[in-house]
């Protein structure tokens, strides 16, 4: 009878440490994104925990700086304060690391609304109140403050009716 081989999975697992290791060097990662991932493959509690404990001293793991290149990323792409906040939350930071990380961030949050309507919308008016609304709801989804909105379409109107 022949011998059966375990399934590769099986035949070589590497340690918590490896994996995560693995995992960051492809991107940065918050201790709470590798926790959950190390826990979906399988790994130990205390197991995940040592690892981490091991990258967080080695400096391999950061989330101070995992959470300032997020910011960089979000604001890159035009997303508002709120929004970048809670996705923060979502990686297991609280306020007293985020509040100071956005306030350090220098963001005209006003000129980035308009830039991202602009890009959305290209430089025409919105044609009526219901267009303004819309305009509105897309910069309040990407996680922009009312005050901003209002700032953001009141002025693309303003600019509208100078051109006019």
């Amino acid at each position: 009878m022949p011998r059966r081989l375990k399934p590769p999975s099986e035949r070589f697992r590497p340690s918590a440490y490896d994996k995560a290791l693995g995992l960051l060097a492809r991107r940065e990662q918050s201790r709470l994104e590798l926790q959950r991932k190390l826990a979906r493959s399988g790994y130990e509690l205390d197991e995940t925990g040592a690892a981490l404990d091991r990258l967080g001293a080695q400096h391999y793991q950061d989330d101070a700086r995992f959470a300032e290149m997020l910011v960089r990323q979000r604001v890159a792409q035009g997303y508002g304060p709120q929004r970048i906040r809670m996705e923060l939350r979502t990686h297991g930071l609280g306020d007293t690391e985020i509040t100071p990380l956005l306030e350090s961030a220098e963001v005209d949050w006003n000129a980035s609304a308009l830039a991202q309507l602009r890009r959305h919308y290209g430089n025409r008016a919105p044609a009526d109140r219901a267009e303004q609304g819309k305009r509105a709801q897309f910069l309040l989804r990407r996680g922009f403050a009312a005050a901003t909105v209002r700032y953001a379409t009141h002025a693309e109107v303003d600019e509208a009716d100078e051109a006019s």
